[in-house]
């Protein structure tokens, strides 16, 4: 069985009709919000998917976080957990 695998750096993820990003100003944390579910998003999570508009393609989003994040894995780590988020739906 493989590991989850990268996308193509040129979709433009945007969450799914039935996900909305929150914040939760109580446990200063965000959350994905789906139909009967909360997912409590955790780390950097939250600024990733900020950035998963349907305007800005997969190469773009690692830019803009590896310019915010000098010297931290992104172009090797978003990609798998965009692809992650996909693959449940939660992402098209």
């Amino acid at each position: 069985m493989t590991g989850p695998r990268a996308v193509d750096s040129d979709w433009k993820p945007v969450l799914s009709r039935s996900v909305v990003l929150r914040h939760d100003r109580v446990r200063d944390t965000d959350l994905l919000v789906l139909p009967e579910r909360v997912v409590v998003l955790r780390g950097s999570a939250g600024s990733v998917l900020r950035l998963c508009d349907g305007a800005n393609d997969v190469g773009a989003i690692v830019d803009t976080l590896a310019a915010q994040h000098p010297g931290a894995p992104v172009a090797d780590e978003v990609p798998v957990f965009l692809g992650r988020l996909r693959a449940e739906g939660w992402l098209t």
